[in-house]
């Protein structure tokens, strides 16, 4: 015997039943959840950039989606890199000056965010400040100067220069010096199938350059190509009473070149 027995007419006449308001809605977030999933597995991804490696193309304090299906997939689509995708599927090879995120090759769990210099079988150097691609100099050319401020309150002073990659695409670097030490490196040659990735900001960045602590990125290893930046603040992301003064509104909705 039931405490809350059944009634026939209300069964009859369609009405919900005692549960069945609570299991709707425990499937209605299920199936959200599934989805989200689902867009962040295969579609797209948000990320938020904690450091200034890729000034002045990326902020610290910008948040950007980054496309899943632009190289293909692999574990680390997945949620924590589940290994249940072997190599790389629906694999489309990257292309020089793509801003990518990959999983780091030293740990396979740390995201990164770099501008993809070198492709497999090519030679990459800098000298002078100059990067070298295949023993040929690439266009660099000064704008201006460019002052930033780092997350410890510092101001660094810098050259914006233009770079032209070998096969046209344009974006901006910023130099504080052309005679630090990762401004004169050795010849390095790209591995097959891996990549060989720098930051914008050249003095700055923790990239390809460092063999033992990032070196050449296996395609197994990307993430995808960010495309276009949904937030910007400049400072916490929680004191939304600061927001008004510190939000980014300009660069909201702007693709990433």
């Amino acid at each position: 015997m039931t405490d809350n027995p059944l009634d026939v007419e209300d069964l009859l006449s369609g009405k919900p039943v005692e549960g069945e308001g609570l299991w709707d809605t425990m499937k209605t977030i299920g199936f959200a959840v599934a989805i989200a999933l689902l867009v962040r597995t295969f579609a797209f991804e948000p990320f938020s950039i904690p450091s200034g490696s890729m000034i002045p193309t990326l902020l610290v304090g910008d948040y950007l989606f980054v496309s899943k299906s632009s190289y293909g997939y692999s574990k680390h689509a997945l949620p924590f890199s589940l290994p249940l995708i072997p190599g790389r599927i629906l694999y489309e090879a990257p292309k020089r000056g793509d801003v990518m995120v990959f999983k780091l090759p030293t740990d396979g769990k740390t995201d990164y965010i770099k501008r993809i210099i070198g492709l497999p079988g090519d030679t990459i150097q800098v000298r002078g400040g100059i990067l070298h691609i295949n023993g040929v100099a690439v266009k660099r050319e000064r704008v201006d100067n460019y002052v930033y401020q780092t997350t410890q309150g510092n101001f660094i002073n810098t050259v914006l220069y233009t770079e032209t990659l070998p096969n046209g695409i344009t974006h901006p670097v910023i130099e504080i010096s052309d005679s630090f030490p990762q401004d004169n490196t050795q010849v390095y040659t790209v591995p097959e199938d891996h990549f060989f990735a720098m930051g914008d900001n050249r003095d700055n960045s923790r990239d390809s350059r460092f063999l033992m602590d990032v070196g050449f990125i296996p395609k197994e290893n990307l993430v995808g190509r960010a495309e276009m930046l949904f937030f910007s603040i400049d400072g916490s992301f929680w004191k939304v009473w600061t927001w008004p003064w510190s939000v980014r509104f300009e660069r909201f909705f702007t693709g990433v070149n």
